[in-house]
């Protein structure tokens, strides 16, 4: 693994009004490596994840991404280009087909030609198991479906980093394995990922590491065995008893 990370996260503070949503995370994550951020509701995970692409700004502390300072740099669409975001509701257009959605990025942020970008909307939704979808609205596709059509959208544009913010939470039970083996593969294929999940399963299978963070603050960062066998903190064991029944 490359030993000079690609998100730098250093003493990063985020409040709105009197809540202290991140309290001094300081958190490197390396070239394919995947980390996945645990913890309680509002416990600051997908504050911390939207502060990494300017989507939240930071009050204090430094964030740098592929060598770029988020807070300083004149150029955040072209940092932004380069992660792919996926959000817990999938922010699809209505009213374009899934072939078209994922060709509309492409082409404002990419340039792309036309049919080059439709080439590669056709296969990156091959890529997530719904090929035969493309010409489907997104009211006649199901949450799951939805949920994978978001996926080849943010892949199409050839990011370098993809960060899940709670892909699966709003999906219906039997919705969620197709989500998440799409992402274990993306994981095999040494995709650098940051996921906000609720997903133990995910996280046994493919996290390196895991972030316990519990109101702002970075409680243990450690590996999923250690995670599961031997955690280090106590609030840490108290997570873990709740969720893992």
């Amino acid at each position: 693994m490359n030993r000079e990370p690609i998100i730098r996260i250093e003493n990063v503070y985020k409040s709105f009004g009197h809540v202290k949503a991140v309290a001094g995370v300081s958190l490197e994550v390396y070239p394919g490596e995947v980390v996945v951020i645990i913890g309680p509701s509002g416990g600051g995970k997908s504050t911390l994840l939207r502060c990494i692409n300017k989507l939240e700004t930071i009050d204090r502390g430094r964030i740098i991404v592929d060598g770029h300072s988020i807070g300083e740099t004149k150029q955040i669409n072209k940092v932004r280009a380069e992660i792919g975001m996926v959000f817990q509701l999938f922010n699809l257009f209505p009213h374009l087909t899934a072939l078209e959605n994922i060709v509309l990025a492409q082409r404002r942020v990419r340039h792309r030609k036309h049919k080059r970008a439709e080439e590669i909307a056709h296969q990156q939704l091959a890529k997530v198991g719904i090929a035969e979808k493309w010409n489907s609205y997104p009211s006649q596709l199901s949450g799951g479906q939805q949920q994978r059509v978001a996926i080849a959208r943010a892949l199409a544009m050839d990011p370098k980093i993809m960060l899940f913010d709670e892909p699966t939470s709003a999906l219906d039970p039997e919705m969620i394995k197709g989500v998440l083996d799409v992402m274990l593969d993306l994981a095999r294929e040494g995709m650098t990922m940051v996921v906000v999940s609720h997903e133990m399963g995910f996280v046994r299978a493919a996290a390196d590491r895991v972030a316990l963070l519990d109101e702002g603050a970075l409680v243990e960062v450690t590996t999923p065995e250690r995670l599961f066998d031997s955690p280090e903190q106590e609030r840490t064991k108290q997570f873990l008893s709740q969720i893992l029944h």
